[in-house]
This record gives C-alpha cells, structure tokens and sequence, in this order.
C-alpha cells in the first residue's frame, strides 16, 4: 500500500509517459461494458483511494475526459473501500480506446499490450509502474523477497514480462489459479525494479530493511559457526584427554617419546586449548597439524590399550 501510495504521486513530464501508464492501469483493472445500442462504458476498479485519484487526474489531462467515480465498500473479508472509475459513453471514446490499447483499429478488443506505447524507455517505465498501480504488490524485506504483478490475461503478463527483461530484470510467470502472475524473486532485482518505476523511498526503505536483515542473518552465521567449532574443539579434547589418561594408567606416560609425551602433558593442563594455541605452547611451537599428528598418535596408542 506504502508504495503504490508513494507510485500514485508519480507524476511523468511527457505525454506519452502519462499515456502509457494511464493505459497500463486500464489494461490492468478496466472492463468495457456494452449498454443500450451497443455504446461501451468504461470501468476502471481499484481498491486504493490515491489510485482512483490519478486515473480520475490522468483522463482530465490527457483526454480531457471527466470521469465518474464512485465508492463502494467490500462485503466480505476485509470490508475495504472499492473505487469504480467510470467513463460514459461520448462522442471520439473509440479513438480514445484505441490511444490507450484496448481496442484495436477495427474495434477488436485487443488483450496484448499496443507496442506503440512503449517505444521509448522513459515511457516503457511508466507503464511497468502503471501495471504495478494496477495488480502489483512488494513483501517486505522482512520476509522472503517477492514483488509481483497479477492479471488475468496471459497475453499481457507474457508482455510485461517481456518489457521488464528490457531492463534485465529476470521476471516469472506463475499462475494461481485463474490469474497469472509476473514476478521477481531476487533483492536486487526488486531494488531496481522499485528504481526503474519511481519508488524511491520504498526502494530505501527496502534497502535498510533488507542490509538490517543480511547483517543480522550475517553474524548468525558466524555465531553458529563459532559454536559449531568450539563443540567440534571441545568434543575433540574430551576425547583426546580419555586417551591420555588410558596410556596413564596402562604404561604411565614417561614410556612415550618425549615429544608425545609433551604433547600429553599440555592438552591435560590445557583441556580447552585449540590446536593452534598447543602448537604455540610446544617447546619449538609447532604448526596445527603437526599437533593434530601427535594427539592422533596418541589416540591410536590408546585404543591398543583399550579392553
């Protein structure tokens, strides 16, 4: 909802733009309705307030077409408030169904996306931010990473799918039940596409969250790789200094070469030493896995001993 809000304030400087993604919302979420004599009305629905607003503002500037809006409230579930954008029947309203690509030049209705809408860049982003206004929602970076734009036409999500990998974005289609979903997975693919429609302060607002939550999920890594090391440190030196005491009781240790013998003595005195910090102890120290050949010797020694 925060993004679509911010989305709706989005005001693009060419004609075109505003064209393109007044026609995206159309695409998205309006319906033709044949009346009396066959005169279509137009129905654009959406259930958020600031985007009922901007198809209102964008039929008065590009068309010069004041639209009807009224508001309903939903019966079930949430119970929110339904905006219905309704364009009557007039004079020029085909030409105006043809601009924005709903019907084609023989008054055919036309579900793929009009390529002339989208012949240049800036006006390619204002219709990816059209869709979005339109069917599209962002999980927060809390949770998994997730933006999606749904529709009911598969002809036009293959388009928009089509339009976003112009910006190499490595968008998906799903499909749930009778809708058909165009999506992206990725963070960073999600920040540039935020970047590419104009949200910026969604964008940010989704960065920090999402640096917050690889910093966090960063050190438990590290934290359960830390605990995974001392368990393996510590089970290891329980281990090694049962094998000692073996050789303790069956030979004593003075029978062992000096050098296992020295070994022996230092993980008794230092039962929670690494390797490394044995190796430093020894008189010259010695690498780890010159300890870790020694306390090995040492082991299988023991388990010679072993009843």
């Amino acid at each position: 909802m925060v993004t679509k809000n911010e989305l709706a304030r989005v005001t693009a400087a060419r004609e075109c733009c505003r064209l393109a993604e007044l026609a995206a919302l159309v695409k998205m979420d309006g319906t033709l309705q044949l009346s009396s004599g066959r005169r279509a009305n137009l129905h654009i629905v959406t259930e958020n307030a600031a985007v009922a607003r901007k198809i209102f503002v964008l039929f008065k500037e590009i068309f010069g077409v004041h639209t009807e809006v009224l508001v309903s409230k939903k019966v079930r579930l949430r119970k929110n408030n339904v905006y219905l954008v309704r364009i009557a029947p007039r004079e020029g309203a085909a030409g105006i169904l043809e601009r924005l690509g709903m019907l084609d030049g023989e008054g055919n209705l036309l579900e793929s996306m009009l390529e002339d809408l989208v012949r240049r860049d800036c006006c390619r982003r204002s219709y990816l931010r059209g869709a979005f206004l339109g069917g599209g929602s962002v999980n927060s970076p809390k949770g998994a990473y997730h933006l999606e734009i749904v529709t009911n036409n598969q002809r036009h999500a293959k388009d928009l799918a089509r339009l976003m990998k112009k910006f190499d974005l490595a968008a998906k289609i799903s499909y749930r039940k009778k809708w058909h979903v165009v999506y992206l997975k990725e963070s960073e693919q999600i920040v540039s596409c935020l970047n590419i429609m104009g949200a910026h302060t969604a964008l940010l607002n989704f960065e920090n969250i999402r640096i917050f939550k690889d910093m966090r999920n960063h050190v438990n890594r590290l934290v359960n790789c830390e605990t995974a090391n001392l368990n393996k440190t510590v089970n290891a030196s329980v281990r090694q200094i049962d094998s000692i005491q073996v050789i303790a009781r069956s030979i004593g240790l003075n029978k062992l070469p000096p050098s296992l013998r020295e070994m022996a003595a230092l993980r008794l005195k230092n039962p929670d030493a690494s390797l490394k910090e044995l190796g430093e102890l020894m008189q010259p120290p010695v690498g780890k896995s010159g300890v870790n050949h020694r306390l090995r010797k040492l082991e299988k020694i023991a388990e010679k001993m072993r009843p």
